[in-house]
């Protein structure tokens, strides 16, 4: 293999790794050790003696500059500017890898994501001038509870219709992108962000395009629409964060920019990959990060990392306060057998979307495992913080002793806990239901796939739990990104294959669907050894979505599955891991399903297809809107 094709194949392996580690879906023994990516290693052999020690002199950007910049702002540099002499060793291949890593996205050379240059840009963009005046689906769990269940009101689809969803029309992502953003719609319009950074307003109707904006890395998180005050004429800003950090607020009519803030220091372990909450004027941001990626390396000084949110004035971006999941900040414990210093504790990293308790003003999130030992007692937790301070007040340890770092298994290294525990964070939201006879519960959903029910008037006190399979959860765990409740009833989709409904009053499971995988001709067969007849591992760790009488649920074989709330049986199923005529040009493609889930809105759904990080599946980069046949 020719040294290009191996940094292209490396970086391809770390990227999937670092991007996608949100949660975790890659069970113990088929996790490759990967410590750092390429692109820091050709750092370190060409820019670091220079860029990471910059004299006085030399007047050479610090590594935390050069992170601000744009990947085709660095790539011009070392090839054809100022930097092109001192780069000339590198290979044209080794410069894109550079220019990628430093950048935080892949390159687009072309520009080819801009909504200028897409054949359906929308004629005319008059402002919003009410979000109100439509159903929306605004944020990741579509209001503040996270139940991911849209009324029947809001979603102007029923029950009797579903088997009628036709498609409506097909969004590509441009330069090959993964569709692992989910689509929120509001005020007529679909907000939505990309792997190489571009985010879109498109018409939630037609799938024109009013407008893009390009974010300095990696947009994943999915966007929240809200009043802004103080900027102008601007009525509502649109929020979402990027891979390096940034929160952005820009004019949701327009696409303008408000204020962009930076929340993690540009530290390249840490990632913005969850939705965030607003309320009354403040927006709360949780972190994550990947430095477990990398923790299992004995070159590194592991770990330092601790889950935050952080609260931000929605119409300054002021920060308000920020809050550490894991209180007590890193020391130094012991060194390596390399010598490496080592830090603890570290990790509870977060990955879901906060949850917003209005009447006792709470905040609940839901924390990943520990990257040290002991692990702390706040890590595979639901935590509460006060909503005006952000001190802790209550938290629920799901699992305990759970500490785990990627790469530790099945050999260790010098860095890797000695006890090294299942990897079974919580990388779902908790949901806050009411019951029809006014007690509420804050729901749990762990990997592990143990549900458990928290009394939130009682400082999280257990109400019940249940195992919703009768198998010991491997280290890739059965539960990912999330349930939907109806208020009655809470519904989850499993990796094994299977969706279970439980019981909200008394934590028993109502109904069991075994899902079957559809083979590449379009044939049903059994899912008994978890694959389909092409090899592809068949499972489900997207987040699912409800209706009045319907769960939605997207596999990583590519079809989208609508299930009945009264029995699980499959009364629709739509496959969209095929080609599709985009309307604005592009080759498209759907594939697996694996993190975001579908929203509903206003008479359409709308199917992000694409996710290939979980199960081993097929990269997709597709948007899909479909409504019933008229």
């Amino acid at each position: 293999m020719k040294r290009s094709a191996r940094l292209s194949a490396w970086v391809a392996t770390a990227i999937l790794i670092s991007a996608f580690l949100a949660p975790r879906s890659i069970a113990q023994g088929r996790v490759p050790a990967v410590s750092k990516p390429p692109g820091d290693t050709l750092y370190q052999q060409s820019c670091a003696k220079c860029h990471s020690s910059p004299t006085a002199s030399s007047r050479a950007p610090d590594l935390k500059a050069l992170m601000k910049l744009s990947p085709e702002t660095i790539y011009g540099a070392i090839t054809t500017g100022a930097m092109a002499t001192a780069a000339q060793q590198l290979s044209a291949a080794e410069k894109q890898v550079l220019a990628a890593y430093l950048g935080g996205r892949p390159l687009d050379l072309a520009d080819a994501g801009s909504a200028t240059r897409m054949r359906n840009h929308c004629e005319a963009n008059a402002p919003i001038e009410n979000i109100s005046s439509t159903p929306a689906w605004n944020g990741w769990g579509v209001n503040l509870s996270n139940t991911r269940f849209e009324s029947a009101q809001g979603a102007g689809i029923t029950a009797q219709q579903v088997p009628h969803l036709k498609l409506k029309w097909a969004f590509g992502f441009p330069h090959g992108d993964t569709s692992f953003g989910q689509p929120s719609i509001v005020g007529g319009r679909v907000f939505v962000g990309s792997d190489i950074g571009y985010f879109y307003a498109i018409n939630a109707n037609t799938g024109c395009v009013y407008w893009s904006y390009r974010a300095q890395a990696t947009v994943r998180t999915a966007a929240i629409v809200g009043p802004v005050t103080g900027q102008g004429t601007t009525k509502y800003a649109v929020y979402f964060g990027d891979f390096r950090g940034n929160v952005y607020a820009l004019d949701a009519s327009t696409g303008k920019p408000l204020w962009i803030r930076n929340v993690i220091n540009n530290n390249y372990i840490a990632r913005l990959s969850a939705g965030f909450a607003l309320y009354k004027g403040h927006l709360y941001v949780p972190v994550s990060s990947t430095e477990e990626v990398f923790g299992a390396d004995p070159t590194y000084p592991c770990c330092k990392f601790r889950g935050s949110v952080v609260a931000l004035d929605a119409s300054t971006g002021q920060t308000i306060w920020k809050s550490y999941v894991i209180p007590e900040a890193p020391k130094p414990v012991r060194k390596n057998s390399r010598g490496v210093q080592l830090y603890a504790p570290a990790g509870g990293a977060l990955w879901d979307s906060p949850t917003i308790d209005t009447e006792r003003q709470l905040l609940y999130i839901g924390t990943g495992d520990s990257y040290t030992e002991p692990a702390p007692k706040t890590t595979d937790a639901i935590v509460a913080l006060d909503l005006k301070t952000g001190k802790i007040v209550w938290s629920f340890q799901t699992v305990k002793d759970d500490a785990w770092v990627v790469g530790c298994a099945p050999t260790t290294t010098a860095n890797c806990p000695k006890n090294l525990g299942p990897d079974h964070d919580i990388g779902a939201s908790p949901i806050l239901v009411k019951m029809p006879d006014g007690h509420r519960l804050l729901i749990a959903l762990p990997k592990s796939g143990t549900v458990f029910a928290l009394d939130p008037d009682r400082k999280g006190a257990l109400v019940w739990k249940f195992a919703t399979t009768e198998t010991v959860a491997p280290n890739n765990g059965q539960l990912a990104l999330g349930g939907a409740s109806d208020g009655q009833n809470l519904y989850v989709a499993l990796e094994d294959g299977t969706a279970v409904a439980i019981d909200l009053a008394n934590g028993k499971r109502k109904w069991l669907a075994r899902l079957e995988s559809l083979d590449d001709l379009g044939e049903p067969t059994s899912n008994g050894e978890n694959r389909t007849k092409a090899g592809l591992r068949f499972g489900q760790s997207a987040a699912v979505s409800a209706i009045p009488g319907i769960v939605f649920t997207g596999g990583w074989d590519g079809i989208l599955r609508a299930l009945s709330t009264s029995d699980g049986q499959v009364i629709w199923q739509f496959n969209t891991a095929r080609a599709f005529n985009a309307v604005n040009g592009v080759p498209a493609k759907g594939g697996s399903m694996g993190g975001p889930g579908p929203t509903v809105a206003n008479g359409i759904l709308y199917v992000p297809s694409g996710y290939a990080a979980f199960g081993g599946g097929m990269p997709g980069n597709v948007l899909l809107a479909l409504s019933p046949a008229e």
